[in-house]
């Protein structure tokens, strides 16, 4: 009695220990599961999901009635008659391996098994884990109710193969949700869940039918199911629909958004998942700017002349267990902004995510060819030149250009030299010796100051030879740049991550749209004008009268020498996409492989199919008011009678900040003494009074 007593002591002791260090458990934890974070479109479409464990959770109400029978018949079948600890269960293992003298045998509970599940540091085989788990099971089934208890049980545990929880086994494994499993295949995973990796139906098909079978004789002896039920369900065809182990992984949009979460937020936020990740792209347009990419360059491919490897047939012997960095066949990258916040509405960095995951579009570095152009000519316009002023298209002469090699001597894409052109068809007709003269007299270095404003290059070297566009840039750079045009001259830092809550709701990020002035409203009006002409009529033309884009915009092709790089930016009033073209290693795509040829197909498609889906302003432009100015097109002064005599003077409509403040001091509009003017018949020429008003006009 004395010795009963004692141990009997003894175990209240233990016990009561054990309690106390069951308290320190936090049994809200349950319920706080790792998911994966869910990526969503800025239309709440789900574009994938990325970190934490591969789990969504799921009430009990959405999992099929027949998978909870399998699991308590197969796990735990006097779940509703005890308090978390099975004693009879215990009793009845404790003979079993007694008389087998090893461990044959458990007596976990369903509700030990979670709160084994649940705390990493119950998990190793031992008499205090044990004593532990009994007590915080104790401590569950006081503060939960038996169907919660379920519901975290079926959402916490590993299915195998990387899944968690029973929406995503059912999901991966049959294709379906949870609710819809049959009695059959929730007999299956519920038979799996002793030894997952072992009975996967993806690793040993055999095993996990003989394990189906198993349970449903364990419910047909309980009770659950009727013998009909059993025989039907032992005899189903059981088709393993396998989905991917992880949803949506092999895209441009996840990759971009998933750098970006990298630098918001800390690692441990990120790798528990469960987050809501809000961004800004748009599933439609993404689809169909990846589409165009590949639809393009496929045609590019059996173009007669093309000479480098074709994806189609580079696909027929590629081993998908092996990932490039660089791909021989021809690839392209773009980014879509919407130039009302700078959101990212579609980037593709490439063709297939699956062979090379190198995202071109924001890592890729480029010589970017004559796309720089539109900076140079509005740094042009911003020291002082006007649409109308001359610049002369001729070779350039020895010394003639600040910091410029003596030899150097770049031509025109057509070998010709025009003479003196308007600034206006310089850009509009891609001019390279105009462009490098307007630079020249800007200065190189306001030029880069416009350039890093814009967002565009590394700028170390300093080179005029980057007036015609020897520096490199990406298409998220370029689109951003050129964001500056439809924006009066702003640009929007481009974001892709608009806002990010965890699973309470709590913001965790919110973005807020950056802005800095680049240009002068009155800059951006005149250049929106002659790029519109580019589309209309210049290197661009061919968006009209081939691709029929009818939308109101502009925007500048670029090839670089010997045709290895295309390029074209442009611009509608809502959105804007740069689209590049070229061979990871640089190479001649093809001969006269312009940017009009190769990037403008691409950028049409992708221009049209944003309008379709409702990116167009919501009303007309309002525009910056234009006075109408008697110029010089020597001078970019106001024009004078002498001006007017010599041919040189004409009317523009200029913004307020564009107009010159002073006359034109080349033509000074003097007449000369009558005594050494020739006598002539007909009207004189301009009096004072019309020189006077000349001036004011």
């Amino acid at each position: 009695m004395v010795l009963s007593l004692l141990a009997t002591v003894s175990l209240a002791v233990v016990l009561g220990i054990y309690a106390q260090m069951a308290k320190k458990y936090d049994l809200a934890a349950l319920g706080q599961m790792p998911e994966r974070t869910m990526v969503m479109d800025s239309t709440g479409e789900l574009l994938g999901r990325m970190h934490g464990e591969n789990r969504i959770v799921v009430p009990l109400s959405q999992v099929a009635p027949q998978f909870v029978q399998a699991l308590l018949a197969r796990e735990d079948s006097r779940f509703y008659n005890h308090r978390g600890v099975d004693f009879y269960g215990v009793a009845r293992a404790t003979v079993r391996n007694i008389k087998e003298r090893r461990v044959v045998q458990g007596a976990s509970t369903l509700t030990m098994q979670l709160a084994r599940n649940s705390y990493p540091d119950l998990n190793d085989r031992s008499f205090h884990r044990k004593l532990l788990e009994i007590m915080l099971a104790r401590r569950i089934e006081k503060m939960w109710s038996k169907e919660q208890i379920i519901e975290h049980y079926v959402n916490r545990i590993f299915f195998g193969t990387g899944v968690y929880g029973i929406q995503r086994a059912s999901q991966v494994y049959f294709g379906k949700h949870a609710s819809q499993l049959t009695l059959s295949e929730s007999a299956m995973i519920a038979g799996i869940i002793r030894s997952p990796v072992r009975f996967s139906p993806f690793r040993n098909y055999e095993g996990a039918i003989k394990e189906r079978n198993d349970v449903l004789q364990r419910m047909l002896t309980l009770k659950m199911i009727t013998a009909e039920e059993e025989l039907q369900a032992r005899y189903a065809d059981v088709v393993i629909r396998a989905q991917p182990l992880f949803q949506s992984q092999g895209d441009w949009a996840l990759d971009s958004v998933r750098r970006d979460l990298d630098r918001l937020l800390e690692n441990h936020e990120i790798e528990d998942g469960g987050l809501l990740v809000y961004t800004t792209l748009n599933k439609e347009l993404q689809t169909a700017a990846e589409e165009a990419v590949e639809k393009r360059l496929a045609t590019v491919e059996t173009t007669r002349g093309y000479k480098h490897p074709i994806k189609a047939k580079f696909d027929e012997t590629w081993d998908p267990a092996t990932e490039l960095t660089t791909t021989p066949y021809l690839q392209g990258a773009l980014t879509v902004l919407d130039n009302e916040t700078g959101g990212i509405l579609a980037i593709v960095g490439g063709r297939d995510y699956r062979q090379s995951k190198f995202n071109r579009a924001t890592l890729g570095q480029r010589q970017i060819g004559s796309t720089v152009k539109p900076f140079v000519y509005a740094t042009g316009l911003a020291s002082g030149f006007l649409p109308g002023t001359l610049i002369d298209d001729a070779p350039l002469q020895p010394g003639e250009i600040d910091g410029a090699d003596p030899s150097w001597n770049p031509q025109n894409s057509d070998n010709k030299f025009l003479g003196a052109q308007t600034l206006t068809a310089g850009l509009v007709q891609s001019r390279n010796t105009m462009t490098i003269r307007l630079g020249n007299y800007a200065g190189l270095d306001r030029v880069l100051r416009v350039l890093g404003d814009a967002g565009i290059g590394d700028h170390a070297v300093k080179n005029p030879q980057l007036f015609i566009g020897n520096l490199s840039g990406n298409a998220r750079e370029l689109a951003s740049a050129f964001t500056i045009f439809p924006n009066d001259g702003v640009r929007r830092r481009p974001f892709i991550i608009h806002k990010i809550t965890d699973k309470a709701g709590n913001t965790l990020y919110d973005a807020s749209v950056i802005e800095v002035e680049v240009l002068t409203p009155g800059v951006a009006h005149v250049m929106r004008r002659i790029l519109g002409q580019v589309m209309d009529k210049g290197t661009a033309a061919s968006l009209r009268s081939q691709h029929g884009f009818k939308e109101k915009g502009g925007g500048k092709t670029g090839t670089t020498n010997d045709y290895k790089d295309a390029w074209f930016a442009g611009y509608t009033d809502r959105i804007t996409c740069a689209v590049w073209v070229g061979l990871d290693k640089p190479e001649t795509i093809i001969d006269e492989g312009y940017g009009s040829r190769m990037a403008i197909p691409i950028w049409a498609d992708v221009a049209k199919k944003a309008v379709a889906l409702g990116y167009i302003p919501a009303g007309p432009r309002t525009e910056p008011p234009l006075t109408s100015v008697a110029l010089c097109r020597n001078t970019s002064q106001l024009a004078t009678a002498g001006c007017q005599a010599s041919g040189m003077a004409y009317e523009d409509e200029l913004p307020y900040d564009l107009i010159p403040q002073g006359f034109c001091q080349l033509h000074t509009g003097i007449v000369a003494q009558p005594q050494m003017q020739p006598r002539r018949s007909g009207p004189r020429g301009p009096g004072l009074f019309d020189r006077i008003r000349g001036w004011f006009r």
